[in-house]
């Protein structure tokens, strides 16, 4: 079968593991970090720690699996490998119809934000009208240039790191200057709640802060020696995370007082660079942490783009031939992406709901899906410790083990979630319309599908 081209190697690969994670994460859960540490800035911090931990260790086991398996869409290929293609369809499925989509609405929803905030915009739309215009100008740019979106995942990689630093460096300096540091520390914010969700519910809290790396694994098929490079790409970039994380986030409580992190609420960031580095200089940082959030989400975006794909090219799902497509003069899997950005416009009209109340509560599809994904690792935490019988101990049993212990931990914060019942119900209806669309599952697939002009057909398609 005519296949992706390999056109990434080790840089764009780390950048992407970096660049979706560092975003909007850092920015837009620190303040939900620290209420629901009961404004006590050492549960925060333990918080951060764990949740980054959890993240290495996750990586440093399907590091070991990328060393093995190498097909066409990571955590997919893993699974499939595991417990065949049936299972791995399933995967697929809620990766396409559930994960990426959710991710992505909430991010360009976050751009749209900080976005508003830069240029002073007070109307209530204009968030979801600029969300609206990120979602539908990123997921162009993977159609059309799939090499210029790996660029631009690169560069704004390199920049989303300035804000951080400079935030983490000047701010912690300031702090111990000033002793903010040290009452940081020592003094809990009076207004919180001690109920407001423990140590658990902050460490789900920065699952979404974390969340993303997995995805650098959807373009496994597009990277040039994959099995060594992506392998290097998940330990490297997810180490650099939270060495990133932890700094930011003691420079933040050199500037502000817990009480006033979280009477920021997602303005924080912009507070702290503005008394930080003074009006101008806050606002030059402050595009810096716009573009930080659109880097994030064009790295969703090019793995949405590729989820239809990817249960295509099994031969399964709605129309696999049609879905398999390739476009020569781009090398985009331009139908997928198309459903990708239906499927994320969808999330988002769930999303305005939580806002305009519609759900009666607040249906979190930020961190929720994240929990989902954490229950699919255990299973192949599972399968390596009875199938890698030639690894050494340590990546077989100790390095598994801990990964699953941190799953657990974050699918507990996850049952505590408002609205939690309802978003398993939810997901639950997706996965059966899955069932009914799975198709034979052959390798050729459906035979209804046509290429239009300048597009590609998979070899045994012409045949």
């Amino acid at each position: 079968m005519e296949a992706l081209q390999k056109k990434y190697g080790f840089w764009t690969a780390t950048a992407m593991v970096v660049g979706i994670v560092i975003g909007s994460g850092v920015f837009f859960k620190a303040d939900d970090v620290l209420v629901a540490a009961a404004g006590r800035l050492p549960v925060a911090l333990l918080a951060w720690l764990i949740g980054g931990a959890i993240m290495v260790v996750t990586a440093s086991v399907f590091a070991g699996i990328a060393t093995r398996v190498d097909k066409v869409n990571g955590i997919v290929d893993y699974f499939e490998a595991a417990y065949g293609r049936i299972a791995g369809y399933y995967v697929a499925w809620f990766m396409t119809v559930v994960y990426y989509p959710t991710l992505v609405a909430v991010l360009a929803w976050v751009s749209g934000t900080y976005t508003v905030g830069l240029l002073g915009i007070t109307a209530p739309s204009a968030v979801w009208v600029l969300a609206v215009i990120y979602l539908v100008g990123f997921f162009t740019l993977n159609i059309l240039s799939p090499v210029l979106a790996g660029k631009w995942q690169v560069s704004a990689t390199a920049i989303k790191l300035i804000p951080l630093a400079l935030v983490a460096i000047v701010g912690l300096a300031a702090g111990l200057v000033s002793g903010q540091t040290v009452e940081s520390f020592t003094t809990a914010a009076a207004d919180v709640s001690r109920g407001a969700g423990g140590l658990a519910v902050a460490t789900l809290a920065t699952a979404f802060a974390y969340e993303g790396w997995i995805i650098a694994t959807s373009i496994n098929a597009e990277l040039r020696d994959a099995r060594r490079t992506l392998p290097r790409a998940l330990v490297a970039g997810t180490i650099t995370v939270v060495v990133v994380y932890m700094a930011y986030y003691l420079g933040i409580s050199g500037v502000l007082s817990n009480g006033k992190v979280i009477a920021a609420g997602d303005a924080a960031p912009v507070r702290v660079i503005s008394l930080v580095f003074g009006r101008l200089g806050g606002t030059v940082l402050t595009v810096f942490v716009v573009i930080s959030c659109l880097g994030t989400l064009n790295g969703l975006i090019m793995g949405s783009a590729r989820g239809l794909y990817a249960i295509a090219t099994r031969g399964m799902g709605p129309a696999p031939a049609f879905f398999r497509v390739v476009a020569p003069n781009t090398d985009s899997t331009r139908r997928s992406a198309v459903v990708g950005l239906a499927l994320s416009l969808a999330w988002m009209a769930v999303w305005y709901g939580n806002f305009a109340g519609w759900w009666g509560g607040f249906m979190d599809i930020s961190e929720l899906p994240i929990a989902f994904l954490y229950a699919i690792y255990l299973s192949i935490y599972l399968w390596v410790m009875r199938r890698f019988t030639d690894s050494r101990a340590l990546t077989r049993i100790v390095t598994p083990l801990l990964a699953a212990l941190g799953s657990l931990y974050i699918i507990w914060g996850a049952v505590q979630k408002d609205l939690f019942g309802s978003f398993v119900l939810v997901t639950a209806a997706i996965m059966i319309v899955g069932a009914g669309l799975r198709g034979r599952g052959t390798v050729a697939g459906e035979r209804g599908g046509r290429a239009g002009a300048g597009e590609r057909v998979p070899a045994e398609e012409r045949q």
